[in-house]
């Protein structure tokens, strides 16, 4: 096993539009961002994961980007980001940045010269082609739904053809098959590490490579006007591979820097062809087999599957290449309310959660307000929802007849609007957020579940997880240990070893508000081994290996 910084960094994503506002405008900003640093750096986190800051009309939080070299107006100035990566520098933290290039803001200058003519220079930069005729009516080019609901190509009707947007209208998809296009790109990310910045993650980027011809999808319509949602057809081309290695090869060889890439339908067999060192590609991938399984398998058989797919990875990825750990993110509900117990057994859950993350194979990513055990949100109404893929989603289903109640009654646990939800940094109006009206609501129970009375309590989430990342620092073996599943059928108990050398790390989790029982190894009952963690503070091994609701401790053996 080759070792190095990021494999044992623990990173931290910032949404910064929800992060800290410091100028009262209800947005959060660099600045905020920057007044929050020493929390972080006592949290003890290694990297910030930056969503995108460049500059954006904000179609869909800054993902449609206008200009890739410059800051929008609303998180502050060039000069304040500079700062910002000083800052963290002084402070032993790495920065991240957002790589948002399977599309662009229709508002950027490629696309506004793209769309002029069929003949501009920058045209072949997107994915222009002419409609279809069908019963004297003009259609589409092929029968792509968007990911965002309805088709996924626009009209333009000056030069008479359609562009295809995968996800927004106003997010143009752009070309990977035009060389000045990649040179364009390349050259962009050379300028941002010739800045300082330590990596990139990479977004939607299973997606750069369209299938050749753009086909129609032969996959049932999901839409009533023929539309197909095929994320299978828009997926891992023929020619992907060849996107990361150019880009490995001509940048990010030439500096000691870290890529994660946001790849949906991955599986555990394709996933060293991406990932493996000796493919000079990617460092690791988020892949999304776990986030679907709270919402789509039983809860009896939830935590069995957990345990396969975390085994698949491993055994695809150990030695070779390099796994990702996440429950949550920008996109995803918050893990307490969906992995956990966000009622009487919140704070251990939240606690179990955090060490299960961080005592598995690969590295751990923490979701701003983890740490704190941020919950999901009560939403009353669509009027309380920014997003743009439900708010599409909305609009075609109440076409079709749903009710506003009986939509978010479906919707209001999964949607990604739980997390973004502004940080809850202390009891006063607005979780001292901002002092002025927040962008989007915040929580009602920023009064019990913030920053400051997590701070100011030692049995708190946020004291925990600093022992988890300290732990992490102190302990190889969670980071580099071979790890061994001890209870690959229980549906409620996991029980993991991690073994480098002569160091052997035993972690016990109870997955559920009911107690539970593992069989300590004799050795440890003996005393010959210790806790090192605990969520309910023990000291010593539970008698008969007895477990209470939502347990979680960390034995070195």
């Amino acid at each position: 096993m080759v070792r190095v910084w990021w494999k044992e960094a623990v990173i931290y994503q910032v949404y910064v539009r929800s992060f800290m506002d410091s100028d009262g405008d209800g947005i959060g900003d660099i600045p905020g961002l920057i007044s929050r640093l020493d929390y972080l750096q006592e949290l003890g986190i290694d990297v910030i994961w930056l969503n995108p800051v460049y500059k954006s009309p904000n179609d869909d939080n800054g993902y449609d980007i206008s200009d890739y070299r410059d800051i929008m107006d609303e998180f502050g100035t060039m000069a304040d980001w500079e700062k910002l990566l000083e800052l963290c520098h002084a402070r032993g933290i790495k920065i991240i940045m957002d790589l948002v290039v399977n599309h662009s803001s229709d508002e950027h200058p490629w696309f506004l010269e793209s769309r002029r003519s069929r003949d501009n220079p920058y045209r072949n930069y997107y994915i222009w082609r002419p409609g279809r005729e069908a019963g004297g009516k003009k259609l589409p080019p092929n029968n792509w739904e968007s990911l965002f609901s309805g088709s996924a190509w626009e009209y333009d009707g000056g030069t008479d053809e359609y562009y295809l947007h995968l996800f927004s209208r106003k997010q143009p998809d752009l070309n990977w098959d035009c060389p000045r296009l990649r040179s364009e790109i390349l050259d962009m990310m050379t300028w941002w590490l010739d800045k300082g910045i330590d990596g990139f993650r990479m977004d939607a980027v299973h997606l750069m490579q369209k299938p050749a011809g753009l086909p129609d999808s032969k996959k049932k319509p999901t839409h009533r006007e023929g539309y197909v949602n095929d994320e299978d057809l828009y997926s891992h081309n023929p020619g992907l591979h060849g996107i990361f290695h150019e880009m490995y090869r001509k940048v990010l060889s030439r500096y000691d820097v870290m890529t994660v890439a946001e790849m949906n339908r991955t599986t555990p067999a394709m996933a060293n062809d991406y990932v493996a060192p000796e493919r000079e590609e990617l460092n690791m991938i988020f892949h999304f087999e776990i986030c679907g399984l709270p919402q789509y398998v039983p809860g009896k058989k939830r935590i069995p599957a957990l345990n396969r797919i975390q085994e698949k990875w491993y055994r695809a990825t150990w030695g070779t290449g390099w796994n990702s750990q996440f429950f949550n993110n920008h996109d995803l509900p918050r893990q307490v309310s969906v992995w956990g117990d966000d009622g009487p057994y919140r704070v251990e859950s939240a606690k179990l959660l955090g060490t299960y993350l961080h005592t598995m194979p690969g590295s751990p990513y923490i979701y701003q307000g983890e740490e704190i055990g941020m919950t999901n949100v009560p939403f009353g109404s669509m009027e309380d929802i920014n997003d743009v893929s439900l708010r599409n989603e909305w609009a075609k289903c109440a076409a079709g007849g749903e009710t506003e109640e009986h939509f978010l009654d479906r919707k209001r646990k999964w949607t990604r609007e739980n997390a973004r939800t502004p940080m809850q940094w202390d009891s006063s109006e607005n979780g001292g957020f901002t002092t002025g009206k927040p962008w989007l609501k915040v929580n009602p129970n920023y009064r019990d579940i913030n920053v400051e009375a997590a701070r100011g309590d030692d049995n708190s989430i946020y004291h925990y997880y600093r022992k988890l990342i300290a732990l992490r620092k102190t302990y190889p073996s969670m980071v580099y240990g071979e790890y061994k599943l001890l209870t690959p059928w229980n549906r409620r108990i996991v029980a993991y070893r991690r073994t480098l050398e002569d160091q052997t790390l035993l972690t016990v989790l109870n997955f559920s508000g009911k107690p539970g029982k593992f069989p300590l190894p004799r050795a440890l009952v003996k005393g010959k081994g210790k806790i090192l963690l605990s969520n309910y503070g023990r000291e010593t091994p539970p008698e008969e290996g007895r477990l209470d609701p939502w347990e979680a401790a960390v034995y070195l053996l």
